[in-house]
């Protein structure tokens, strides 16, 4: 359930990604490597290393975009739940 979970929120921060303004290309790269981390998670979760990178970039990309993007905001913060969930 929870991987499930999970794919469907990545999914909401896709088109979210696509949504942002035309100026915000470093927002979208950045949401972009974030969904690419958490699928590296997901295929290797004994990794340890890049279990503390991923959990400090969420909270970096949750911190940064708070305030101009709080719908990519509420996203993460559910997408950090759902990990945490997992044990990840």
């Amino acid at each position: 359930m929870s991987d499930k979970k999970l794919q469907n929120e990545l999914e909401k921060l896709r088109r979210e990604v696509i949504n942002l303004a035309g100026n915000n290309e470093a927002a979208r790269e950045k949401l972009n490597l974030l969904i690419s981390d958490i699928e590296k998670k997901l295929d290797k979760p004994a990794d340890e290393e890049h279990h503390r990178y991923l959990v400090r970039g969420i909270k970096d990309a949750i911190r940064q975009f708070e305030s101009d993007h709080p719908r990519a905001t509420a996203i993460l913060n559910d997408i950090m739940v759902t990990l945490s969930n997992m044990g990840i």
